[in-house]
């Protein structure tokens, strides 16, 4: 008796599935499911409609099958921005939203439900989309190309689970302007009997095989930085991470130059609203260590890295850039600078258009204003600042003396670059909170605060991100408290992804009475810069304090002080806290320990007149938490 075969077909799968579905799940069943629900008929409506069958749906799975990849791309797209519109009227965090994708494979046919690498193919596919994105295979987009309103981006090859041969992937661009175009470029493989024919080039043929011997055996695969392998959820934009650019410079005096152009173009790239881009602090983690682009981008919650380097030799200089897509390890875009110093900004701005071309992000008019303000056309004032820059990062007095002499000369280059007015006037103004006047060279006490003064006016001429949180921080020592708020909100304007910004923005709220609304955005600096520094934890320390949750402020300035002790501003709110919260013994071992260091500013947090000048040191808009403040410093045994 013959057996029977199984029935194949080829056939377009789509493969759908809803992110943060547990989540949803476990903060309300009932509405999960309702929403699902409401769902699940938008794709049966659109399946029909383009001619297909919902073959399964599984949980928050659904897997549909067409005769036509044309039929199930267009499904594909009709059910995003429809979910989109219905998403758009519910909370942020009630949201169902879809990754989807589209294979054209073999499949078998078993009573109307199919299996199969076919149907493998388009779930891993998913896998690699975007939220609310569309992702399809190499075989789905070589019958649909040019057949639709859409445009696609190459997302090169990737090996995926339990598939043998690595899958060409593309991003399907929804947008009216990508429609017909295509960005990325596949590279073609040249043909094997191309290599048969070239037998007497025996060399090659050698040096061929040991390099199939290599990669194949020798070499360990490249392991995609899987979405639920990564530290945080991908953003619903397209997420890059900046590394510190090598200096390949025969001077290791010149790692500035690279440390200042890897700066510039997370600058740069920060300003377009459509990217998001992990902050500065963090990624300088990886300077001068060994990187595996996997682990950055896992830790950091990104599907993309720019990494590069940089050799100067006065006014020559070198630069390779190149952008990689962590899921696959390929290469999206790279680009070499090879000339003088002076053409290095066209060079950044080139740079920048190719990523966010690369990565298909629309440049709005205000992200082009942005990204265009350059601060300074002068080369010559543009290097200074960068060596000013260095020494500004080191946060102590004598890099700070430094710092000054070299934003000084820039201006004098540049009378008018404002990046460098705004750093005077932050590293003047932070001398000034620190009380560091005296190792300024200062005989008068507020002369800091005064030169800060000075240069923030020169600064708001050409306001940069930084001036904005000066200002803001400067109108909170004024307590004007809404001006303050305005500020650095403008910050965070002129930079949707600068994480200071959004911090300045809760320190001003904290003080206006609004401390409840600040913790989220501490979170969103966090978010921008995992490796953040002590002065985020002293944000969520003070709104807290502000919000009455004294335990909670206790434990985030306690983690703060972990991380930086000599930290005068967290050491006087934990002293106030653990006075509200009856710790006295663990006020009086804080006491002992901020009196054993005079770096950390002691003299202003034991002096008397700290309790009575609360409003000068502590500008709270309201008297309660003024008085609420004196009285934990009392408690804690600071003397009236």
């Amino acid at each position: 008796m013959t057996e029977e075969r199984p029935k194949r077909k080829l056939t377009a799968i789509l493969s759908a599935d809803v992110k943060g579905y547990s989540r949803l799940m476990g903060e309300d069943e009932k509405a999960t499911l309702e929403t699902l629900k409401q769902s699940r008929e938008v794709f049966r409506h659109f399946v029909q409609e383009c001619h297909g069958r919902v073959v399964d749906s599984p949980g928050d799975n659904i897997m549909a099958e067409f005769g036509s990849v044309v039929d199930a791309v267009e499904s594909a797209v009709k059910i995003q921005k429809d979910l989109q519109k219905k998403n758009a009227s519910l909370p942020e965090n009630r949201r169902m939203e879809f990754r989807i994708g589209v294979n054209l494979g073999d499949v078998i046919d078993d009573e109307g439900l199919i299996y199969g690498d076919g149907v493998n193919v388009a779930a891993r596919i998913e896998g690699l989309s975007e939220i609310r994105g569309i992702c399809i295979s190499g075989t789905a987009f070589d019958q649909v190309k040019n057949k639709l309103d859409v445009g696609y981006q190459y997302l090169g090859e990737h090996s995926v689970k339990n598939i043998a041969e690595p899958v060409r992937v593309y991003k399907v661009l929804m947008e009216p302007e990508y429609a017909g175009k295509l960005i990325g470029e596949e590279r073609p493989k040249a043909k094997k009997w191309r290599w048969a024919a070239m037998g007497g080039v025996v060399i090659l043929i050698i040096l061929a095989g040991i390099l199939m011997v290599w990669q194949h055996y020798i070499r360990p695969p490249f392991e995609s930085a899987y979405v639920e392998k990564m530290a945080f959820p991908l953003p619903d934009k397209p997420s890059i991470a900046v590394l510190p650019f090598t200096n390949l410079s025969d001077n290791p005096e010149q790692a500035y130059f690279a440390d200042g152009m890897t700066e510039d173009l997370i600058t740069d790239l920060s300003k377009v609203a459509g990217l998001f881009v992990i902050a500065r602090n963090s990624t300088f983690v990886y300077k001068g260590k060994a990187k595996d682009i996997r682990e950055v981008a896992r830790t950091f919650g990104v599907r993309y890295v720019l990494e590069g380097s940089v050799r100067r030799s006065g006014a020559e200089v070198r630069v390779n850039a190149h952008l990689i897509d962590a899921t696959t390890g390929g290469h999206v875009w790279a680009d070499r600078f090879d000339g003088d110093l002076k053409n290095i900004f066209a060079f950044q701005d080139k740079v920048t258009r190719n990523v966010v071309t690369a990565l298909a992000v629309e440049l709005t008019k205000d992200d082009r204003e942005r990204v265009a303000r350059r601060g300074t056309g002068n080369v010559q004032a543009y290097d200074v600042f960068l060596k000013g820059w260095q020494h500004y990062l080191r946060q102590t007095p004598e890099d700070f003396r430094a710092a000054i002499v070299h934003f000084k000369k820039a201006v004098e280059l540049d009378p008018k670059y404002g990046r460098a007015y705004a750093a005077l006037a932050a590293t003047y103004w932070e001398a000034s909170s620190r009380f560091w006047d005296v190792a300024l060279g200062f005989s008068r006490t507020h002369e800091a605060l005064f030169q800060a003064e000075q240069f923030l006016a020169k600064a708001m001429h050409d306001p940069t991100p930084l001036a904005h949180q000066v200002a803001s921080a400067m109108l909170l020592h004024r307590q004007q408290h809404d001006e303050a708020i305005a500020e650095a909100k403008r910050s965070i304007a002129s930079d949707p992804n600068d994480a200071d910004g959004y911090v300045a923005l809760a320190n001003a709220l904290s003080f206006t009475g609004r401390a409840s609304e600040a913790p989220e955005q501490v979170e969103r600096a966090i978010r921008l810069n995992p490796y953040y520094p002590p002065y985020y934890l002293y944000q969520l320390g003070l709104a807290r304090f502000g919000m009455k949750r004294l335990d909670e402020a206790a434990a985030s300035l306690e983690r703060a002080l972990a991380l930086k002790r000599d930290d005068y501003w967290s050491q006087r709110l934990l002293l106030a806290t653990y006075g509200l919260l009856g710790r006295r013994a663990d006020a009086a071992k804080l006491l002992e320990t901020i009196k054993g260091n005079e770096k950390s500013g002691w003299l202003a947090v034991l002096d008397p007149l700290t309790i009575r000048a609360s409003t000068y040191w502590y500008p709270f808009a309201e008297r309660a938490d003024v008085e609420r403040f004196a009285e934990g410093l009392r408690k804690a045994g600071v003397p009236e």
